[in-house]
């Protein structure tokens, strides 16, 4: 089989395991892409990801994971939602889940695609290695390397047919299959992605600091999430999309039909209710094989107390107050706050006292010192 037959080949098994696009590029990025990623960890902007610096050398290019690679094949599969995403933002007793998260976990609903995609190469005796996203592997710039799309104002992928609702796998191969031109940037003059962003996260176009993404406050970050950020995350429980919703681009997109049938219509919109009233077993099982179970049990809780806080509904201030007591410091942190925002703060005081007295963790009674009075009580 020649090359350029290979890679029809290719394309067709891709297009059959529903990637939307398929691309070939070399297994080699310029030097540029070493030195952007050498800024980004330069600024901190990666947060508590240690793993990003301490991977760097390896990540800036394909061949320090694999020397014998010729080229990557990077692939799409689009998960663009059908209903508005973000109209789930205005039901506040309700939890937001990313899209994208609202589904068996794409790392094994990918990659079991891509080992299908990946056969028509090891028929030809080529070797393969396939990629999603959890190697040191920089997946965006090889896309835009291959045609994909290219990395918008606000670093995510972008594609004129498909917007920006895209999720990426890669195969590096030793195989010599022709390559595809790149794509050139096509954002223009359009700051929508930028000027969205509730919590500013984007210091630049094309610069993420993650510290400020809901993203990884959300779903990375494993402390308490900074005071700062607690009002604009609102109700979004893990991830968010704003900047993604937003794109022009996605007027073009096609509904992503092959990802949403593994969709769970419960995840869309969940009661706060329902969430608070979880134990670590009921969470494990609710979630399992989803994206949100990775996070654990405490994180998800402290962000499902920072949208109970946000809710302004009263009725959660049993269950708030409820995990006053939780064994996990954690979670004790992220109901004093959801508190402070649902009592009267005339009764604030006698509340702190209440606790404050038999809380062994200092972090945890930081945060009650750290409120001397609610800003404002929503019943007051």
């Amino acid at each position: 089989m020649t090359p350029q037959a290979l890679k029809r080949a290719l394309i067709r098994r891709a297009e059959a395991q529903g990637f939307v696009l398929t691309r070939v590029t070399s297994a080699v990025l310029p030097d540029r892409i070493a030195a952007d990623l050498a800024g980004f960890i330069g600024h901190d902007y990666h947060g508590g990801m240690a793993w990003m610096a301490e991977t760097q050398d390896r990540r800036d290019s394909p061949h320090h994971l694999w020397p014998e690679a010729r080229c990557a094949v990077v692939l799409a599969m689009s998960y663009a939602p059908v209903d508005p995403p973000l109209d789930g933002l205005a039901q506040t007793d309700h939890g937001y889940v990313s899209v994208y998260a609202r589904s068996r976990d794409y790392h094994d609903e990918i990659k079991g695609k891509l080992k299908q995609v990946a056969a028509v190469l090891a028929s030809a005796q080529a070797q393969v290695k396939v990629f999603v996203d959890t190697a040191p592997l920089m997946e965006k710039p090889l896309a835009q390397q291959a045609g994909l799309g290219w990395q918008g104002k606000h670093t995510v992928l972008v594609n004129r047919q498909q917007g920006n609702w895209l999720l990426l796998g890669v195969i590096l191969t030793d195989a010599d299959l022709p390559v595809d031109a790149p794509e050139t940037d096509h954002c223009g003059s359009c700051r929508r992605c930028l000027s969205v962003c509730p919590t500013d996260a984007f210091p630049a176009p094309y610069q993420l600091d993650a510290r400020r993404c809901i993203t990884y406050l959300t779903v990375e970050h494993k402390g308490p999430i900074p005071q700062e950020f607690r009002k604009p995350i609102g109700n979004r429980i893990f991830g968010c999309d704003d900047c993604l919703a937003v794109c022009p681009w996605n007027k073009f997109a096609v509904d992503g039909q092959a990802y949403r049938r593994q969709t769970r219509d419960d995840l869309a919109a969940m009661p706060l209710a329902d969430m608070l009233g979880l134990d670590d077993a009921a969470f494990r099982q609710f979630f399992a094989s989803t994206p949100i179970k990775r996070t654990g049990f405490a994180r998800f809780m402290r962000n499902v107390l920072i949208a109970a806080g946000n809710s302004g509904d009263r009725t959660l201030l049993p269950q708030v107050e409820a995990c006053l007591t939780h064994a996990e410091p954690l979670i004790r942190g992220a109901a004093i706050w959801a508190l402070a925002q649902l009592i009267d703060p005339a009764r604030w005081q006698n509340w702190r006292d209440r606790y404050l007295v038999h809380e062994p963790d200092e972090d945890v009674r930081a945060e009650w010192l750290s409120i001397s009075e609610p800003e404002r009580g929503l019943l007051s």
